[in-house]
């Protein structure tokens, strides 16, 4: 079905009905000529020819989503539903694409995306770290998400939307001390020499951890406060906190714990339930993420979440945004509940 026979059906011109049908304001067309329009296009079952629209004025209305392991991951795809809605409520479409961190599969996907003329994309990673971003066209505008390029990695400043790490580390030592501890407070998560993000994320490095404790060592230094104990693990599964909760506790006891995320906080509770132990009466825990895991333990868990759909709107804003600046924007992680939080035993 050609535009013709739409304005044909319509009694207008087929100048007209390109105005109607493609949503132009710069010509006067009559409400009761744009509802004849409209109909007969509804009644042939009319649709505009996408390539050719996309020839004439230069724009798809497409973007693209390029992830490593987002798609696939269970709590972290949250990012790409943010990105999705933000961009159809702006009538966008989205392709998303995975790479599993395969440098050679994320050239080709970014090539052929390229080829179908897309007109921004949101590079994303699964964990906040840091990567090389792809080269676009010129004037193909690029969003990262939950990422930073290395040093050197990009030709110009780029855009990124990423979670509030260090604020969120900063408010957990808060929470901590509003509650009154101030000198056995343990954390546990930090990494032994040499650990990655592990071997199912192609061994990249999170910068997470890092900057949670940059933020918990920084809230704590302003009350001449630090951290009686920083607990090492292997992984970042539960049976890895349970492992490095029942290696500790033989040789002290802290008045709280801060657990790098919820996995491990909820093994270090099965320790704790195991000895006798009580949360919060004999012992407060935080930790981070927001998970479900923190609203299905007893008491649930005092958790930082990561604004993850959040973080997809605003990436998508950004990249539909013409001029993006060139800057950083940090998204703050809410603690909704303080169940696992008392004052000192």
């Amino acid at each position: 079905m050609r535009l013709a026979d739409v304005a044909a059906a319509a009694g207008v011109s087929t100048s007209a009905a390109s105005f109607v049908l493609n949503g132009r304001t710069d010509q006067r067309i009559p409400e009761e000529t744009k509802v004849r329009v409209q109909e007969a296009a509804a009644r042939l079952g009319y649709r505009p020819n996408a390539t050719a629209r996309t020839l004439r004025t230069g724009t798809s209305g497409t973007y693209a989503f390029v992830s490593d392991f987002i798609s696939s991951t269970s709590v972290a795809n949250a990012m790409v539903r943010g990105a999705l809605r933000e961009l159809d409520a702006q009538g966008a479409l989205m392709f998303a694409v995975e790479t599993q961190g395969d440098a050679d599969m994320e050239r080709r996907l970014v090539e052929q995306l390229m080829d179908r003329h897309v007109d921004g994309m949101i590079y994303a990673s699964m964990f906040t770290r840091r990567t090389v971003p792809p080269a676009l066209t010129p004037g193909v505008p690029l969003v990262l998400l939950n990422c930073l390029p290395e040093p050197g990695a990009a030709d110009v400043e780029l855009a990124a939307v990423l979670p509030d790490e260090v604020g969120a580390g900063r408010a957990a030592a808060e929470a901590l001390l509003r509650a009154g501890h101030r000198d056995r407070i343990a954390f546990l998560g930090t990494f032994p020499e040499g650990m990655s993000g592990g071997e199912q994320w192609g061994g990249l490095h999170p910068l997470a951890l890092d900057l949670r404790l940059q933020g918990i060592g920084e809230r704590l230094a302003d009350e001449g406060v630090a951290l009686a104990e920083a607990v090492p693990v292997t992984g970042w599964d539960v049976a890895d906190g349970q492992e490095a909760a029942e290696g500790f506790l033989d040789r002290v006891r802290p008045s709280a714990l801060i657990c790098a995320n919820d996995r491990l906080a909820l093994g270090a509770m099965r320790v704790l339930r195991h000895h006798g132990i009580r949360v919060p009466d004999d012992i407060s825990l935080v930790s981070f993420d927001g998970s479900q895991l923190a609203d299905i333990t007893d008491p649930p868990l005092a958790s930082l979440a990561l604004p993850l759909e959040g973080m997809g709107r605003r990436a998508a804003a950004r990249v539909l945004t013409a001029g993006i600046p060139a800057t950083t924007e940090l998204l703050p992680m809410p603690m909704a509940r303080t169940d696992s939080i008392a004052s000192p035993a």
